[in-house]
This record gives structure tokens, C-alpha cells and sequence, in this order.
């Protein structure tokens, strides 16, 4: 009888435990439901994605960007919304343009060829010294066969796709080629995506001579559109939601230029004799591919170094970020 008494007792007080439990679930539920509703109101309220307004005019290096065209708003609009939504990637746009616009515009300026193709470079690699799956290399994204035809040089210790100012003066060498040929900086800027034999092959096709006209591969299609949209965002930072001081924005890099006409054994040997270490030496001079340099024909190169006096990366290194004229060195 007390056996049973105890068994009893035991499955009441079991009974009790699995009665409270599932209140206290059945409450938590609840209490997570009315959580989620609140989470959800809360976002309604303060999450917003906003359409774009389109301008009612753009213009490509002074060519107009016809806008009535369905077609082309439509796809401008795309790339509006994802370089104005990619916020990360922009906002850094901005902030390498700060450093490295400086350098390709008065040459671009000197060569005839419109400023607006400084936004052709940062939509190529994000003025990155980036390599694609191609191949493409550097700020321009040259290929190498392509390099060497506009003048580069190209080799195992020297590739001067990675030289920002003299891979531009070859890209201004590619536009003004393009344009003598196309009587349209639109088309060259095209060109550049697809080459120049490629577009001819397709204005050959589609019998027209308009970039805005042709049914081109989706990269192609794109890339005018690209280079338009994002500087339609650059200039106009506010207007798409960037807001960044002076201070945000990286600096330009102040210099000094050594000239080098003899073979170099050891380029960490070389660094640590001119005040700076390896690192900062292939950072301001990435078109240095190995470390060391045979210069069997004793060319002349001109390296680049920080300015004196200026403490840098770390304390025993020399960097400068002001945008002074070049000190000029020969050793």
C-alpha cells in the first residue's frame, strides 16, 4: 500500500513538473511572438530602400548619353542602384580616387584624352593593382600582348602594367588610336572593354556605328553604363547617400624619385640603403616583380621613394601623405 502511495505521489509530482514546463513554453512562445511582431514593426518602420531619381541628362567625355531611350535609362538605372547600394565598395572608390586621381588626370589632361576616362581605370580595378582570370593587369587591366604593343615593358622582373603613370600614357595611346577610328570617345571607351576588332565585327553585323544602338555581350552592354553611373555618384557623393570629411579620404603619397641605371642584387639590401625596408619599396613601386633587377642593358628606371623626413607605416620607415612637387635624386 505504501509502495503504491509513493508511485502515485511520484507520477503526480511528474505530472505537476510537465504542467508548469509547458505553461512556461506556451508563455515563451508567446512572448517571442509578440517579440517577432515588435522586431518587424520596428523594422517596417525604420528600413528603407529608396528608388532612384534618373537625371534627365548625362554625358559620356562631352558626348551626350540619350536618355530618352527606354533602354538606356533602364540600364543606367541598374548600375546606379548596385554602385549606389554596394556602399562598401563605392565609399572606398572614393577614397582611393583622393590618392590616385591626382596622378592620372593631368595626364590624361596632356594627352588629349577627356578626363572622364579616370572612371574607366576605377571601374577596371578599382585602382587596384588587381590581376583578373585573364590575365588583365593593373589599374588599366592591360593584357600582356597588349602591353607590349603600346609600349610597356613586360617580363619576369619588370611589368609596367603595375607603373600607374606609365600604363596610363599607354591607355591614353589605346584611346586616341580608338577615337582616330571611331570618331567617338563613347566607342573607344567600348573598345576598350571589347577590343577594337571585336567591335568592329559587331558594327560590321548590326550596321550601325552607335554604342547606344548595338546589342553587344552583357559585359560590354554594361560597361559604358558603369563608367557613367559611377561617375554620376562620384561627383555628386551627397545626392546618393555618401557622406565622408577630407580626413576619411587616403592621401596622396609624397615622393622621391632615384634614378637607376645598373643592376640591383638585392632589393632588401637596396630598400635598407635609401632609409625604408622591402615592403614600402615594392608598395610605391609594385611594376618591380622580383628582388633583384639584372639590367643587362643598363636602362634607366626611376624608382619611387618616400620623402625624407617623414615617419611612415612605423617609426623607422619614411612616408609622407601631402601633395608637395617630387624631390629628384640620381644616384
Amino acid at each position: 500500500m505504501i509502495y503504491l502511495q509513493r508511485i502515485s505521489l511520484i507520477v503526480t509530482l511528474f505530472l505537476v513538473v510537465l504542467l508548469v514546463v509547458k505553461l512556461f513554453q506556451f508563455s515563451t512562445s508567446i512572448e517571442m511572438e509578440k517579440h517577432d511582431d515588435s522586431h518587424q514593426k520596428e523594422f517596417t518602420s525604420n528600413y528603407r530602400i529608396f528608388a532612384l531619381n534618373l537625371p534627365d541628362e548625362l554625358d559620356f567625355a562631352n558626348e551626350e548619353v540619350p536618355m530618352q531611350s527606354l533602354d538606356v535609362r533602364e540600364k543606367l538605372d541598374r548600375e546606379l542602384l548596385i554602385n549606389t547600394y554596394w556602399q562598401s565598395q563605392t565609399l572606398l572608390f572614393h577614397k582611393r580616387a583622393n590618392r590616385y586621381f591626382p596622378i592620372i588626370e593631368p595626364i590624361l589632361a596632356k594627352n588629349g584624352v577627356p578626363d572622364d576616362f579616370k572612371y574607366l581605370a576605377l571601374i577596371e580595378s578599382g585602382l587596384q593593382n588587381v590581376v583578373s582570370p585573364a590575365g588583365a593587369t593593373g589599374f588599366w587591366q592591360f593584357m600582356k600582348n597588349t602591353a607590349i604593343e603600346y609600349g610597356l615593358e613586360v617580363n619576369g622582373e619588370v611589368d609596367e602594367r603595375y607603373h600607374l603613370e606609365k600604363s596610363t600614357e599607354a591607355a591614353c595611346k589605346y584611346l586616341k588610336t580608338a577615337y582616330k577610328k571611331y570618331g567617338s570617345w563613347t566607342m573607344a571607351a567600348a573598345s576598350y572593354n571589347m577590343g577594337m576588332n571585336g567591335l568592329d565585327r559587331q558594327m560590321k553585323r548590326q550596321k550601325v556605328q552607335n554604342y547606344y544602338d548595338m546589342l553587344l555581350i552583357e559585359e560590354t552592354a554594361r560597361y559604358v553604363f558603369r563608367i557613367v553611373a559611377i561617375k554620376e555618384i562620384m561627383t555628386k557623393p551627397r545626392d546618393y547617400g555618401f557622406f565622408f570629411r577630407d580626413k576619411d579620404l587616403y592621401p596622396p603619397l609624397k615622393t622621391r624619385t632615384v634614378a637607376l641605371n645598373e643592376p640591383v642584387n638585392d632589393f632588401a639590401d637596396f630598400a635598407f640603403e635609401h632609409g625604408v625596408n622591402y615592403k614600402i619599396l615594392k608598395i610605391l613601386n609594385p611594376w618591380l616583380r622580383d628582388a633583384f633587377l639584372r639590367n643587362p642593358g643598363r636602362k634607366t628606371y626611376y624608382i619611387q621613394l618616400p620623402a625624407k623626413g617623414f615617419t611612415g607605416f612605423i617609426a623607422s620607415e619614411t612616408l609622407v601623405f601631402e601633395n608637395d612637387s617630387l624631390a629628384t635624386d640620381t644616384l
